[in-house]
């Protein structure tokens, strides 16, 4: 019995380390952050970290509904940054971007969009565009 929690002690510990070597080497993503007009070429364009764009309206109920399924996706994964922007108060970039549905997500890689969608979709689906986006994939 003490044979195995020595072992499992050296497990924990050692996922605890693994754990914490993968966030030092991990990219400089999961930063979730409002951006404007202004400061969205610095924010977006000129990122290194790939970047997903949620323009969305504070009276958009989908939009609430994508929100806090998109922050905690982000968040988890880190590989990618999420901007979200207020098209009500930023109308000229909502129509540089074509968008004509709320809420829509566009994915930015070296100062491009390079895919999009719109509407709520379940957690797998986000995941699967945020690993898209994250590996070049789209």
């Amino acid at each position: 019995m003490l044979r195995v929690f020595a072992q499992t002690a050296r497990y924990t510990a050692f996922t605890r380390s693994l754990s914490t070597t993968r966030s030092i080497f991990a990219a400089k993503g999961g930063r979730v952050f409002e951006t404007t007009q202004e400061t969205f070429e610095k924010d977006v364009l000129e990122s290194d970290t790939p970047t997903l764009v949620d323009f969305y309206a504070n009276w958009c109920q989908p939009c609430k509904m994508l929100s806090p399924v998109l922050t905690k996706a982000v968040e988890t994964d880190g590989r990618v940054n999420l901007a979200k922007i207020n098209v009500d108060e930023n109308l000229d970039l909502a129509h540089d971007y074509k968008v004509t549905s709320l809420p829509t997500v566009v994915a930015f890689r070296d100062g491009e969009p390079t895919a999009a969608f719109i509407g709520m979709r379940p957690p797998a689906a986000i995941q699967q565009f945020i690993d898209e986006t994250a590996e070049g994939k789209n």
